[in-house]
């Protein structure tokens, strides 16, 4: 698991360790990692063109004390501040090691200086060391240039990296507000930042490489994002004495007359994602074309004028998952709230979440409850602003899972996994392949089926966006794929959690 720190506890807890530690040696230790990765990445440290962004804090001491010794082994390296002061100890020992300072902008002037753009034009690799975790907002003046510059050095080939956070990103949120710098590599120190695995600021961080500089008494993590085996820990195994009823039943409320595809997706990927039986309860067109696909389903013809009969008749169920190209009429409406009332976990998805926004009441249940919303669709249930959601996507999630008193998975390019106890996971195991019609419903039906078989909201949200985003990674290699594929790519997609190579 990749736990993520606040802010305010990794503050505390490098206070501590400093307290045990003769005076500089913790930054010595974030240099000598940060040296060490960016040696890993140049083809040959000697003669390469190192650049050094640096700012007046902490992050720009590391930056500084990382290029002196890269110039120690025989880079040409340039610092360029962007601070009228800079880190004293660091700044004389990039001089003492042969490396240059220069402003970033010439005396009195806006614009960026000569010598300094000359330098980032030229650069193989750039140390991002302008902003530290505690900087919030976009970049100013003359940093923001310098991001700008920076970018377009990156597309001509220079290798970035950020120190402990790229510079811009805010570190307890993923919040990018205006200007920032967009690395290859993040190199941070003593744990991961929240800011580092949610959107847009992952997607500003590239690749991370974690330093370990003997951080110790962190608190709670923030947030956490599951690796492989923590998929593994949770996901039932069948034994000796299973059966269809032991391993999970869920009772699925998908498609109608209109959308069947939303039926046949959310039943194929129940099943494969272990459910002992699927009991579909949809129109009998939708019902008709499923059985088609999936004949193992067990199908119920809903009925909207009798929705009570209709959830009766489909038989007792471990976990309801509703709502994917159900209709928003209300009819489904009726349907919905009938699933609802019965006492199991129950997965709200897609239609589901748009008859919900209208009639919240329905989320007021004893059972647990997962709903699975995108940006527009938590838009609508909260009453928030889209782009907003988007840009701050932890803010929200947390939010509504707290005021709606469910678990959130808000789905988008890193999914943020919420529940009303404040507990935060993320997932980024998903490729933009995934954005396909249908995707969606595949989800809904993994999750549901791994509710069925026991796991908490939580945890079934977390084990179903990890496979859910290797099975996307594993059908497409690079190329266009459909959602049926994604569920041909669940078995091999367990299979790298159950049994890794």
């Amino acid at each position: 698991m990749r736990n993520a720190h606040a802010v305010a506890d990794v503050r505390a807890a490098e206070q501590a360790v400093m307290a045990r530690l003769p005076d500089g040696a913790l930054m010595a230790r974030a240099a000598a990692g940060l040296a060490a990765v960016c040696a890993q990445l140049l083809e040959q440290v000697y003669g390469a063109r190192v650049v050094v962004l640096a700012g007046a804090g902490d992050n720009g001491g590391d930056a500084l004390f990382a290029g002196a010794r890269l110039a120690a082994r025989g880079a040409a390296v340039t610092a360029i501040a962007a601070a009228s002061r800079l880190h004293e100890a660091g700044a004389a020992a990039l001089r003492s090691a042969g490396g240059t300072i220069r402003p970033a902008t010439p005396a009195n002037g806006t614009e960026l200086a000569g010598d300094a753009a000359a330098a980032l034009d030229r650069a193989d690799l750039i140390i991002d060391g302008l902003l530290g975790i505690g900087g919030h907002g976009g970049l100013r003046e003359p940093a923001a240039t310098l991001a700008a510059r920076t970018g377009q050095a990156r597309l001509d080939g220079a290798i970035v990296v950020a120190v402990d956070l790229p510079s811009g990103v805010d570190a307890d949120t993923g919040e990018v507000a205006g200007a920032a710098i967009r690395a290859d590599v993040t190199v941070t120190f003593g744990t991961y930042k929240p800011g580092l695995l949610i959107d847009p600021g992952a997607g500003h961080a590239g690749a991370v490489e974690l330093i370990d500089i003997g951080l110790s008494g962190l608190a709670a993590p923030a947030v956490s994002a599951w690796q492989a085996d923590d998929v593994a820990a949770v996901l039932p195994q069948p034994s000796a004495e299973s059966d269809k009823y032991r391993r999970g039943v869920l009772g699925l409320l998908a498609g109608s007359q209109r959308y069947t595809g939303a039926a046949v997706l959310a039943t194929g990927s129940a099943i494969h994602g272990g459910a002992g039986m699927v009991r579909l309860m949809s129109a009998p067109h939708a019902v008709e074309v499923a059985l088609q696909h999936w004949p193992e389903a067990v199908t119920a013809a809903a009925d909207p004028d009798a929705p009570a009969k209709s959830v009766e008749a489909a038989g007792r169920v471990q976990a309801w998952a509703a709502g994917p190209g159900m209709g928003t009429d209300d009819g489904a409406a009726g349907l919905l709230a009938a699933v609802l009332a019965v006492d199991v976990p129950a997965l709200v998805d897609a239609d589901g979440i748009t008859i919900v926004s209208r009639h919240r009441d329905l989320l007021r249940r004893s059972a647990p409850t997962l709903i699975t919303p995108h940006a527009g669709e938590l838009a609508r249930l909260t009453g928030a602003d889209r782009a907003d959601i988007e840009a701050r996507r932890l803010e929200h999630a947390t939010a509504a899972a707290a005021d709606l008193g469910v678990t959130v998975l808000l789905k988008g390019s890193t999914t943020v996994i919420a529940d009303p106890g404040g507990t935060v996971l993320v997932n980024s195991t998903g490729s933009a392949w995934l954005a396909t019609a249908g995707s969606g419903d595949v989800l809904s039906g993994l999750a549901g089926a791994l509710l069925a078989q026991g796991l908490s909201p939580l945890e079934a949200a977390a084990a179903a966006a990890y496979l859910h985003g290797i099975a996307g990674r594993l059908a497409s290699r690079d190329a266009p794929i459909g959602a049926q594929d994604l569920i041909t790519a669940l078995p091999a997609a367990i299979r790298t959690v159950t049994r890794p190579a």
